[in-house]
């Protein structure tokens, strides 16, 4: 049986019938996978979705964050943490993206002395991907993403990317 981890994207697109196209089309695929196909969600990306409803800068929207919340509940009930055995992917994908992707010359140096640590834009990804691609590594999941994440892809042979907004 093949598992799924949605990223916060495809959550969100999912979520939300406003993104008309992205929506439907993930609704589609998710519609089409079999009865006991096993989706999840990142704790990180509860946090990124939790951060988006906070950050508006806005009166919070209980109606819509209790609506989001239910949808969590009843579609993805099972939920990801990051934990010790995570580091294990992460540190392998991090240190491949930083040996194909970082500044030169580097010698002596540590990542985060050569790449913004927070966002690792030099590395081509962002830190919280980075540890939800980790994620999907570590319990042999799709990540399913709107994200390109190309570098990510280009040395992480062994990661299953898919891309379920993307129109048909």
């Amino acid at each position: 049986m093949t598992g799924y981890l949605l990223d916060t994207n495809v959550v969100s697109y999912w979520f939300d019938p406003a993104s008309r196209e992205q929506h439907q089309a993930v609704a589609r695929r998710i519609d089409g996978l079999p009865e006991d196909a096993l989706m999840t969600i990142s704790a990180i990306t509860l946090g990124e979705i939790e951060y988006g409803h906070r950050a508006l800068g806005e009166e919070i929207d209980r109606e819509k964050e209790d609506a989001f919340l239910q949808f969590i509940e009843h579609r993805l009930p099972m939920t990801l943490d990051v934990g010790k055995h995570t580091r294990l992917a992460y540190g392998s994908l991090r240190a491949r993206l930083f040996d194909q992707y970082a500044p030169s010359p580097r010698k002596g140096l540590r990542p985060e002395q050569l790449v913004d640590p927070v966002t690792a834009r030099g590395l081509g990804i962002h830190e919280n991907d980075l540890w939800i691609a980790s994620q999907a590594l570590e319990h042999n999941l799709v990540l399913v993403t709107h994200d390109r994440m190309t570098h990510l892809k280009e040395v992480a042979g062994e990661l299953r990317l898919e891309d379920w907004a993307s129109p048909f």
